[in-house]
């Protein structure tokens, strides 16, 4: 059962249902071209299933697991016809879909699982990251959470500006300092600043280069220790946001990301604007780590807490 339950309301179903048109789209179409007139299923309407998945981009290895696991169950019941198919596809898809661990399942309305519960945001430049941050802090402030917002990515001007920018959209405080700091000292201040304002979430942004990974291994780890020496236990969170319009793209930063760091959930933003929608399959199956959020447009409730079953739900839906 999803941690989320009742609390996927109607408007939030509409945001995923039009966020996924692109890729239900053609997704959808390729499905139903797989299994037209067809009363069995049989070889030739596995092989065009498999087609299907593999342009949506859910991977080579994440669509060859479905179609083995399809397999095996339409091994047991000769009879199974298309209409059954269309529902077992959907079941199938949904167990790829790994959940969070129940530690660590939370969302915006209920209650964290430590106070501060402290966010680092990794991800490369361009895929969403401050925002995503700026919209956290939107939906947590919502939800009646005080939330500190920390500018560690000291290596771009850009990033501490646009980052104060939505602080002061949002109405959050921030922790800043000069342009080229080191980034752990910014990383400290904003935890030692949470820690006497008896804030609710604290989240700190991170440098989003990846020109190396030696470097960004030894900063990140550098972060990580500074704030253990005033909160052994965090970050309680490691969260790489991916940009999903980039598709097979964003599979390779997650290799680059989760090789270097101990990353503990995704977000995966862009969804609205792209047919590669799959590609949140294909992640989530091949690192093994839950997807918390997703960007489904520009506006700040856009960043919708990720439900595997509504998600899949909207993914089949005609309309």
């Amino acid at each position: 059962m999803s941690f989320f339950g009742k609390l996927f309301g109607k408007k939030e179903k509409e945001s995923l249902d039009q966020g996924l048109q692109k890729t239900k789209e053609g997704f959808l179409s390729k499905i139903t071209k797989a299994i037209a007139g067809k009363s069995t299923v049989d070889e030739e309407v596995l092989d065009n299933l498999e087609d299907a998945l593999v342009s949506a981009d859910v991977g080579i290895d994440t669509t060859v697991q479905i179609i083995e696991r399809i397999e095996q169950r339409v091994a047991k019941d000769k009879y199974l016809n298309t209409s059954e198919l269309n529902r077992l596809l959907q079941q199938e898809i949904e167990a790829v879909l790994v959940d969070a661990p129940e530690n660590n399942s939370y969302n915006f309305n209920t209650a964290l699982p430590a106070k501060p519960f402290v966010m680092l945001v990794v991800g490369v430049n361009g895929v969403g990251k401050t925002t995503t941050i700026g919209k956290l802090a939107y939906n947590f402030k919502k939800a009646g959470k005080s939330v500190l917002l920390g500018a560690a990515d000291t290596f771009r001007a850009a990033a501490v500006d646009q980052l104060t920018i939505w602080s002061e959209r949002v109405g959050v405080p921030i922790v800043k300092q000069a342009m080229g700091s080191d980034p752990a000292s910014v990383a400290f201040d904003t935890v030692q600043s949470g820690l006497a304002r008896g804030v609710d979430v604290i989240i700190i942004d991170t440098a989003g280069r990846l020109h190396n990974k030696a470097h960004l291994m030894d900063e990140l780890g550098k972060i990580r220790r500074v704030v253990q020496k005033l909160i052994p236990q965090a970050p309680h969170e490691v969260m790489l946001v991916l940009d999903g319009s980039t598709g097979q793209n964003a599979l390779e930063q997650a290799k680059h990301f989760t090789a270097t760091t101990d990353v503990s959930a995704l977000t995966i933003t862009k969804l609205d604007g792209t047919a590669k929608g799959g590609v949140v399959l294909a992640i989530a199956n091949q690192f093994k780590i839950p997807v918390k959020f997703i960007g489904v447009g520009e506006k700040m409730e856009d960043l919708l807490v990720f439900d595997k079953h509504e998600f899949v739900d909207s993914l089949f839906k005609l309309g």
